[in-house]
């Protein structure tokens, strides 16, 4: 049973009540624990700026805090089993050295702004990760398309042999994917990037405290300036930050999903080295695209988060709910999910092979209609619906035949894949990202500057 609660009055509560409602904190918290600590050595700076700590005091802290930050960058710091949260823990433990000093750090503060504060700390660096590992993604899925960009494939419409495509084309399709799915990791960031320290418990606090201080010294663009809208943004953080991921998730997801009907023998347009696929307990011959199964599924996951945060904070009146706590359940495992699964896909994507030759195959002889038709109107004159009514007929008398040369020119087809410009186009996006200006912040925070 938890006696080390920050509420504390006196008086314990029963021990099932007790486990229910601290549910799965203190796992939980522990990924949460750096960003806890580096909020509480930029409050106590405030503090003493604002003559609520003295220099002495400072002076101590400092240097107990930064011993607790490495502890738990180093997955050191544990929650001890009668301790409620991380946010108690990190108390007790300054108590514990210093006395009564580590008493003062909660000083205008509330639980409440201090998970707000730790959750846009964690989610602001995971998203740096998880930005670098899409950007590494998309750089190859554009190598792959210039590597491949002469060699054909059937393109499909209604799972129908449609028109001639790509390789080039198709692997340069994930990467612009990608690279629009950055511009909603952006209103992620700017999102966590602001300060919600000093609302306290939502209507802010008696104390005379500087927010501006700690916005600066956390690195964050700006704060959230209302109180209460500060809190509203629990949950609305969460949602955002998932509703990001799952747009990089569902992009992934159907990538996966081309990778195991391309990689089917009926379809055979790619195939992986064999030490990359699974075999059959009955089956002999099998070799299973498992990997890419599995992409599929953990990035459909993934994709359902954000439909599940918003199923726990709907409706929800403004204010602190203990129905809030869930949602560290649901997204805290997110990040390493989604970075893991980036890792697979970096991997599985660089060693999958095309099948060259494809469109030799008669079977996707129709898939050349198009260019027939537009060769009549391009060359003859003919008008496109006659052109279409002569290219349809063949077909249908079974005497269609294309002996022309593909000519695809326009932005964004097989003979012009635009690679630079959607290169651009993701340079342009990362720049709204100031990871440099955040890690000069912390850094700073850290010496004691």
């Amino acid at each position: 049973m938890a006696k080390n609660k920050l509420w504390d009055k006196g008086f314990s509560i029963d021990e099932k009540i007790e486990r229910f409602t601290v549910g799965k904190d203190r796992s939980l918290d522990l990924l949460l624990a750096p960003w806890d600590i580096l909020g509480t050595l930029a409050h106590v700076r405030m503090l003493t700026s604002v003559g609520l700590l003295s220099k002495d005091e400072l002076a101590r802290l400092q240097p107990a805090l930064r011993s607790l930050y490495v502890q738990a960058r180093e997955g050191k710091l544990l929650i001890e089993d009668d301790v409620e949260d991380i946010h108690s823990q990190v108390e007790l433990l300054l108590t514990r050295e210093l006395g009564e000093l580590g008493k003062k750090v909660h000083t205008g503060r509330s639980r409440n702004d201090q998970v707000l504060v730790d959750l846009k700390l964690f989610s602001r660096a995971a998203i740096e990760k998880t930005v670098h590992r899409v950007e590494a993604l998309f750089r190859l899925f554009q190598r792959r398309s210039e590597e491949n960009k002469e060699v054909l494939m059937p393109g499909y419409t209604h799972l129908q042999v449609a028109m001639p495509s790509s390789f080039g084309l198709w692997f340069g399709a994930w990467a612009e994917a990608l690279s629009d799915d950055m511009h909603m990791m952006v209103a992620a960031w700017k999102l966590c990037n602001r300060n919600p320290l000093g609302s306290a418990a939502g209507y802010g606090s008696s104390a005379p405290l500087n927010r501006s201080l700690t916005t600066r010294l956390l690195g964050f663009e700006k704060m959230d300036w209302n109180s209460i809208c500060a809190q509203l943004s629990r949950g609305k953080t969460e949602w955002t930050v998932a509703s990001a991921y799952a747009s990089i998730a569902a992009t992934l997801a159907r990538f996966a999903a081309d990778c195991c009907l391309y990689g089917s023998q009926n379809f055979g347009f790619v195939r992986l080295p064999r030490e990359l696929t699974t075999g059959s307990s009955i089956m002999p011959h099998k070799k299973n695209p498992d990997v890419f199964e599995l992409l599929r599924a953990h990035f459909n996951r993934i994709a359902a988060v954000p439909e599940s945060i918003r199923s726990i904070t709907a409706n929800l009146p403004s204010g602190y709910f203990r129905d809030m706590q869930l949602l560290k359940e649901l997204y805290l495992p997110l990040f390493a999910e989604m970075d893991d699964c980036l890792d697979i896909a970096l991997f599985a994507v660089e060693h999958l092979e095309v099948v060259d030759g494809l469109m030799n195959n008669p079977l996707y002889a129709t898939a050349f209609s198009v260019e027939e038709v537009n060769r009549l109107v391009r060359e003859e004159g003919v008008p496109f619906r006659e052109a279409y009514r002569k290219a349809g007929e063949a077909i249908e008398a079974g005497s269609f035949k294309f002996n022309g040369k593909l000519h695809h020119t326009h932005e964004g087809s097989i003979g012009n894949l635009a690679n630079d410009e959607i290169a651009a186009s993701l340079l342009r996006t990362l720049a709204d990202f100031d990871f440099s200006g955040v890690h000069g912040a912390l850094d700073a925070l850290l010496k004691g500057d």
